[in-house]
C-alpha cells in the first residue's frame, strides 16, 4: 500500500511538472513580429548615440533580445559584459576584438557570440550606422576596463 502512495504521489508530482512545461510552451507559441518601421528605439547613456529597441525581456534586469543601432564612426573602448551576448549583424560593419589592432570586421550576416566578462573593443566602422539583432542571458551592462581595474 505504501509502495501505491509514493508511486501515486510521483505520478502526480510528474504530471504537475509536465503540465507546467507544456503552459509554458504554449505561452512561447505566441510568435513575435514587428515590422522594423514599428519597433521603439531608445537612446542608451553610453555609447552616446546607441539605441535599441526591446522585443522581449527587460535587458535593464535580465534576459532579452532586442535590436541595436550603432552611429557609424563609434568607437567603444576596452570594456565587458556581465552576461553572455549573442549577435547577429543586418546592415553595417561591427568591429570587435580584444584589443584595436586585432579588432575583425563583421558585416551583415555574420553571428557574433561574446562569453560573460569578455574584455573587448568593439564599434562600428564609419561608413553606415551598424544595425544588429541582440540577445543575451542577463541583464545588458557596459563595463569599461578603467573602472574595472580601479575596483581591484
Amino acid at each position: 500500500m505504501k509502495t501505491f502512495f509514493v508511486a501515486a504521489a510521483v505520478a502526480c508530482f510528474l504530471g504537475a511538472v509536465l503540465a507546467e512545461e507544456l503552459t509554458r510552451k504554449q505561452g512561447s507559441m505566441t510568435p513575435i513580429m514587428i515590422p522594423f518601421t514599428d519597433l521603439k528605439w531608445v537612446e542608451l547613456p553610453e555609447p552616446k548615440g546607441t539605441q535599441f529597441a526591446a522585443l522581449s525581456g527587460d535587458p535593464k534586469t535580465g534576459a532579452f533580445t532586442q535590436m541595436r543601432r550603432v552611429p557609424a564612426g563609434t568607437d567603444n573602448p576596452l570594456h565587458s559584459h556581465s552576461s553572455e551576448i549573442k549577435m547577429v549583424i543586418i546592415s553595417g560593419v561591427l568591429y570587435t576584438g580584444p584589443d584595436a589592432a586585432s579588432a575583425k570586421d563583421f558585416g551583415p550576416g555574420s553571428v557574433i557570440v561574446l562569453p560573460a566578462d569578455w574584455l573587448h573593443v568593439s564599434g562600428c566602422r564609419p561608413g553606415s550606422d551598424c544595425i544588429f539583432y541582440q540577445e543575451g542571458k542577463g541583464k545588458f551592462d557596459y563595463k569599461p576596463a578603467a573602472e574595472q581595474s580601479g575596483k581591484k
